[in-house]
């Protein structure tokens, strides 16, 4: 790679202490005041024994024996009567309403202690009545003063509409424009914005008014809140940063107080910036819903009413990103309201050379870590990916005992986040190890025989996630337009496993299918949208709207049935000729493709210099043993079995020219 790399980002702010967190006891309240409620209330006849009940005429026969040790009187008559036996046991009975005074003459005569006792209650007895009340009316207050923080944290009732946005003004983050590796244009574009609210003079001389709002569209990963990070960091002007999703609540009309309250405080900081992640939570279109949602379209009339109402000179500008601008309201996206829409695609091969080189600061890398390669063997991947990327590399040098990351290191990293954990080849069978083999040789023929393809990098037969093996094929530069031809030869090459299976076992397998997924993917494209059909003509039927978030799902066909049987029987038509081309060139190479085969099941990972060789010619290979393809006769029973439309298509002089083992 060539250039030097920017310095590195001043080290980040040490992050505010966390408040302390409650004292242990106080989760324990509760269930203590539970626990002695339960007492309070049921100790008595749970740990007390129970008084035996007696009947008064008894008593007095048990006071006359001599049976009664004492006695308490309780109450004026009719009493209740309690005592103990010599024994030690306890009873309990009532006297009658007029015999008070003659039995206490019979406890006086037989000398039983007895005493009198006023019926009433004590302060400590009432306050250990009331006790249980009180801690559950507690228990109530303390949840009712949870809801009120709760309630609090949304602003109070009388403050619920309050904005949430996060307002940075004095201390900013350390995040600069030169820590966002290239996306040249796109810092363009936003850095003109800070420019114009430090210098808003130089831009009213020549009679220009800066734009009053940017929106940033692009898959996931790419950097939009990064940028929006280094805006913040890089402007002197206040930065209020909220999400789309902050606006909704569970209550009616929130959202559009807080959309006011934002810009009310935004307005008072003037000049500023409001920054809206995410914003198709909020400003999706309006009346495409069957069922209609007044909070979402509320909230969207008054940030269309904010951004461009009556009082237009505010000194306010808004920076939003979403992923989804296909789903945006027109009215949202019209100048004077963003007026600027900036894409924020997928790296560049060059791009993603200086993505690497950020992310690879710290880390060491060994002297045969090329930065540049990997950038070229990774197209379509984000920044958040290659970020990954680095990082797990770093994981796997860990885990081989090295605090280096070399070339190995990066290859096995990117085969695993985009195949998967890789596993050993002996989950395979035998027999379909040799199968596997032969349908990747077929694939990488395909791609080493025909020019306009791009050249294989690595064939593997090692299972890798859901794939059994894997051809990968490396552009030698990144394209932004496919001709026809580079087009037919990538079918080919997606069905050359196919192909290859056909031609050596004369059947196909369950292992193409999704191949021919792929495969009618791109050519339905092709017909559909491209125009390389002569049947259907020069006639797109694609959306056109970006697709970020994945491919494009037609929920209505904008033709008629007739057109889709014609676009059905030109796909057919594309998939079948692509076929009979990857038979015909496997069929005249099917010496490269046995020798390739071997090769594979013999170091099961080969590069794309061996496959070069097997396609000139001057790779021999040695059958294991039990593989009965090495050979270049083609089997007269394998031959047999081949269909014979895929036989029809190859040319006489091309089957004549392959050896035949045995009779047809």
């Amino acid at each position: 790679m060539t250039g030097r790399a920017n310095p590195g980002p001043p080290p980040d702010r040490p992050v505010s202490p966390a408040p302390p967190p409650p004292p242990g006891w106080r989760r324990y309240l509760i269930p203590a005041g539970v626990a002695i409620s339960v007492v309070l209330l049921f100790g008595g006849s749970l740990f007390a024994s129970s008084p035996t009940d007696v009947k008064f005429s008894d008593l007095r026969q048990q006071v006359a024996a001599g049976m009664v040790k004492d006695i308490t009187l309780t109450g004026p008559a009719p009493s209740t009567v309690t005592g103990h036996y010599t024994s030690g046991k306890q009873f309990s009975s009532t006297s009658p309403a007029d015999d008070n005074g003659a039995f206490v003459g019979l406890l006086t005569d037989k000398r039983v202690t007895f005493d009198n006792a006023k019926q009433g209650s004590s302060a400590l007895s009432v306050l250990l009545g009331l006790l249980p009340l009180l801690l559950f009316v507690g228990f109530f207050v303390y949840i009712g003063r949870a809801a009120r923080k709760q309630v609090a944290g949304l602003g109070g009732l009388g403050g619920i509409g309050r904005s949430r946005a996060k307002i940075v003004d004095a201390e900013r983050p350390t995040t600069r424009f030169a820590d966002v590796a290239g996306y040249e244009g796109v810092k363009q574009e936003v850095t003109e914005v800070v420019d114009f609210l430090r210098n808003p003079d130089r831009y009213k001389a020549a009679g220009a008014k800066g734009p009053r709002g940017v929106l940033m569209a692009g898959p996931p990963g790419t950097g939009k809140t990064l940028l929006a990070r280094a805006v913040a960091g890089e402007a002197e002007v206040p930065f209020l940063a909220v999400t789309g999703s902050s606006f909704v609540e569970m209550f009616v009309g929130v959202g559009a107080s807080r959309v006011r309250d934002l810009f009310a405080e935004a307005r008072k900081r003037a000049p500023s910036i409001i920054f809206i992640d995410e914003i198709d939570a909020i400003g999706q279109r309006r009346g495409g819903q069957i069922i209609g949602n007044d909070e979402r379209e509320q909230t969207l009339n008054q940030m269309l009413a904010e951004m461009d109402g009556f009082d237009t000179d505010t000194g306010v500008v808004v920076i939003a990103a979403t992923n989804r601008p296909e789903t945006l309201d027109p009215a949202l996206l019209r100048p004077g309201r963003f007026d600027r829409q900036v894409a924020v695609p997928l790296p560049t091969q060059s791009e993603r050379a200086q993505i690497l080189v950020v992310h690879s600061r710290g880390k060491h890398l060994a002297p045969d870590a090329d930065l540049g390669v990997v950038a070229r063997g990774t197209p379509g991947f984000s920044g958040a990916d290659l970020a990954n990327l680095v990082n797990e590399a770093a994981i796997v040098a860990v885990r081989a005992g090295r605090d280096d990351i070399r070339a190995s290191d990066l290859d096995e990293a990117r085969d695993r986040l985009l195949l998967g954990q890789r596993q050993g080849s002996n989950v395979l069978l035998p027999d379909e190890k040799e199968r596997v083999a032969v349908h990747e040789s077929g694939h990488a023929l395909l791609a080493a025989l025909q020019p306009e393809a791009d050249p294989v990098a690595k064939v593997t037969i090692l299972p890798s996630g859901m794939a059994l093996g894997v051809t990968e094929q490396l552009p030698e530069a990144e394209r932004h337009l496919y001709s026809e031809a580079h087009m037919r030869a990538s079918l080919a090459v997606r069905l050359g496993g196919r192909a290859a299976e056909l031609v050596v076992y004369g059947e196909g397998s369950s292992g193409a299918a999704n191949d021919l997924q792929s495969a009618t993917d791109l050519a339905t494209r092709m017909v559909r949208e491209f125009g390389l059909s002569p049947a259907v003509g020069p006639v797109g039927y694609s959306s056109g709207g970006p697709q970020y978030l994945g491919s494009e799902q037609l929920s209505s066909r904008s033709y008629s049935e007739d057109t889709q049987r014609v676009v059905d029987t030109e796909v057919a038509r594309l998939l079948r000729e692509a076929e009979a081309h990857a038979v015909q060139l496997l069929t005249e190479h099917r010496g490269a493709l046995a020798a390739l085969t071997a090769e594979l099941l013999e170091h099961e990972t080969v590069d794309g210099t061996v496959v070069v060789a097997a396609a000139r010619g001057r790779l021999v290979g040695a059958a294991p043993a039990g593989v009965r393809l090495v050979g270049t006769e083609v089997p007269a029973e394998v031959l047999a079995e081949v269909p014979a439309e895929v036989l029809a298509a190859v040319p006489a002089e091309v089957l004549a020219a392959v050896p035949i083992a045995g009779d047809v």
